[in-house]
């Protein structure tokens, strides 16, 4: 809009600079703008000139992003592309739409992201992760609220992140609630990892540091060695996340669920019913730049006879622990969209930061204040879909819904007039002809299909359809009852009893008394054993624990830093 403004007679003044006691009336239409106005002001008369000023989206904007959430600091470490919006060009920007103050680490320096099936660029190693951190750390500027995790490119860097993790909480010990690790664990997808296997048993490792954990449905399967065939098994992994690793908050992504709640195994490939290939076609998806928390998963059994045009939702599955750690589930339905978007699970983990301080501070009372809480821990009798989890990703989901409408429908107007001009050029008869054109269309394709949250930053402010994604309980009835054991680690009859980390016989494990054979990890054996199982397994070695020394800056640091106390609410 521009406003046509000019003043004679006195220098008067009244707020930001405007005259004194001047009512204006702005009517505008998409041509032009007109200022009408009067004045009291008898030894003063006004005239308008043309001068930008802001629209009145932009100024709405302004002010949302001041009132949803207070002042937040947020580390994000995660993958970063030149070209496109996924990792943390995707996160950055949505978090700091919502008002937050980010700081990123960047795991990876690509040209673009690897659907494109072509990129250059370089991984950061875990050395210069944690030369950046410290960098941070010695000029007293990581004084981070909430620590976002993404892709991490090798078991070194997933270990660099965990010390950093553990100074951040370290840091705020003293302040219960005051610092929140969201922790997204790109580990695979479509049946198999992207990752080396090393790096599976070092975000095990993790999980009893992190607050909220967002894998997608292989993810789910990887870290609680359980397979999602049911909303049933599903209630039963996200249960071992609880208690076995002790994590408050858990959200399942990508899950495609029957009308009878079955699980489409995440082996099987998704089926587009878009007239055109998708990018959902696209092989060789790599979570370095392309994790999607709408694409779809896997496991390793041979797939139920499940008719893939009976799915019609995507479903989030979440829940937030009880002080014993029993879940409290809900779920939210959104429709699924003939495309696949890269970067979709970094738009929903940066929503997620933002929504939750949001609902956790819209939450709080006088007599249950939960941003002082650790872990941000909601009273036991609170439902689940009341939780401030569930509202949160009510309106993670509608933003997200929105968005990424309006991109299909633009991706499909541009492929359409691409198709259009590449007919009329024609092509050869020739295989290389044939193939040539196919590259150039994909590579079309990903580009239009590209979510550039920079145009909806209405839709990021104000989700649209609220109702639509509102959170519902998952009973007992629906779900079905979990055993009161799962997830609780019991020792054997030597009375060996696991710990959780690593795989298999490889794992960490405890021997323990007669009289503690009826504890379990869900229960009172806690961190205090995982340290002693670490401690055990470096013994000879010159290590020493990572909980009793913190390498970053040769610093030590007290035993037990994330104590069973601390970790309850």
């Amino acid at each position: 809009m521009w406003v046509k403004r000019s003043v004679s007679g006195p220098s008067v003044r009244g707020v930001n600079g405007y005259p004194a006691d001047v009512s204006a009336r702005a009517i505008s239409d998409k041509k032009k703008s007109t200022i009408h106005t009067t004045s009291t002001l008898s030894d003063c008369s006004v005239s308008f000139h043309l001068c930008p000023i802001p629209s009145l989206p932009l100024i709405h904007s302004a002010m949302a992003s001041e009132t949803l959430i207070p002042d937040t600091r947020v580390l994000a470490i995660a993958s970063h592309v030149v070209h496109g919006y996924v990792g943390n060009k995707m996160a950055t920007f949505v978090m700091q739409s919502m008002g937050c103050d980010v700081s990123a680490i960047n795991t990876v320096h690509y040209s673009n992201h690897t659907a494109y099936k072509q990129v250059k660029g370089t991984k950061t190693s875990a050395e210069q992760i944690e030369e950046l951190y410290e960098g941070l750390r010695q000029s007293n500027l990581n004084t981070f609220d909430v620590l976002l995790t993404g892709y991490m490119p090798s078991a070194d860097a997933v270990k660099a992140v965990g010390k950093i993790a553990r100074d951040l909480k370290y840091n705020a010990v003293t302040k219960p609630g005051s610092f929140f690790w969201v922790l997204d664990p790109v580990m695979g997808d479509n049946g198999k990892l992207y990752i080396p296997e090393d790096v599976v048993p070092q975000y095990k490792r993790l999980l009893r540091e992190a607050d909220l954990i967002l894998p997608n449905q292989f993810e789910a399967e990887l870290l609680s060695d359980t397979t999602i065939t049911d909303i049933n098994s599903l209630a039963a992994a996200i249960q071992v996340l609880h208690k076995t690793y002790q994590i408050p908050h858990v959200i399942i992504t990508s899950l495609r669920l029957t009308k009878d709640n079955r699980a489409v195994p995440s082996r099987t490939p998704s089926r587009t019913t878009s007239k055109h290939h998708t990018p959902s076609d696209s092989p060789n998806r790599n979570p370095e730049t392309s994790h999607s928390s709408t694409g779809p998963t896997s496991n390793t059994l041979e797939p139920p006879a499940i008719d893939p045009s009976e799915i019609e939702n995507l479903t989030i599955i979440g829940s937030t622990a009880t002080s014993d750690f029993k879940p409290r589930l809900f779920r939210i339905d959104t429709p699924r969209l003939p495309l696949f978007f890269s970067g979709t699970g970094d738009m929903f983990a940066a929503l997620t930061v933002s929504r939750l301080i949001e609902a956790v501070r819209a939450s709080s009372s006088s007599s249950a204040n939960l941003s002082s809480r650790v872990s941000w821990q909601s009273p036991d009798d609170l439902p689940a879909d009341e939780l401030p989890l569930a509202k949160a990703c009510q309106k993670v989901l509608a933003s997200m819904q929105a968005i990424l409408a309006k991109t299909a429908a633009k991706c499909e107007r541009e492929m359409s007039d691409w198709d259009a001009r590449a007919e009329k050029e024609g092509c050869g008869t020739g295989e290389d002809d044939v193939q040539d054109r196919a590259q150039r269309r994909h590579l079309a394709l990903m580009n239009a299909s590209e979510v550039k949250v920079v145009r909806y930053v209405d839709a990021l402010l104000d989700p649209p359809n609220l109702a639509r994604f509102e959170a519902r309980s998952v009973e007992e009835r629906e779900s079905g009852k979990v055993a009161e054991d799962v997830g609780s680690n019991k020792p054997d009859q030597f009375g060996v009893l696991s710990l959780g980390l690593g795989t298999g016989k490889e794992g960490a494990i405890q021997v323990v008394g007669e009289g503690d054979r009826k504890n379990a990890v869900g229960e009172d054996v806690g961190k205090d054993s995982v340290r002693e199982a670490e401690e055990s397994a470096n013994e000879g070695t010159g290590k020493e624990s990572e909980s009793k020394k913190q390498e970053l800056g040769g610093e030590q640091r007290p035993e037990g830093q994330k104590s069973d106390e601390t970790k309850e609410s």
